[in-house]
């Protein structure tokens, strides 16, 4: 069966002290994932586990993000996650501050009749 986006959903994380790259991309997914709800899979039969959820989280240095990590944030279902160059790295005083940005999309494996 295709694979059929039911939701995207974006979000913001920052790290101001550590200049830690995952812990930006782990909030950013947070606050992408608690923005809602999703209704859509149960209200059609699919269970969570059926989700297919990919992330893409964006960060200035990807290499520095540990995507299995940032996986961990989805509750359930199946998780794929992409880090590519993105976000923003910006001076605040004797740190930087890490800026990550993440796209959640939320797909189920259906067949949709047309």
């Amino acid at each position: 069966m295709p694979k059929t986006q039911f939701a995207i959903e974006m979000g913001m994380g920052t790290d101001l002290t550590g200049e830690d790259h995952t812990k930006a991309a782990r909030r950013a997914v947070f606050d992408a994932l608690h923005r809602n709800s999703l209704t859509i899979g149960p209200a059609f039969g699919f269970p969570r586990e059926a989700m297919l959820v990919d992330i893409r989280v964006g960060v200035p240095d990807p290499s520095a993000v540990d995507v299995a990590a940032v996986a961990e944030e989805a509750p359930y279902g199946a998780v794929h996650v992409e880090a590519v160059k993105g976000g923003a790295a910006l001076p605040s005083r004797d740190k930087t501050v890490i800026v990550a940005n993440a796209i959640v999309s939320v797909s189920f494996d259906v067949e949709i009749a047309r």
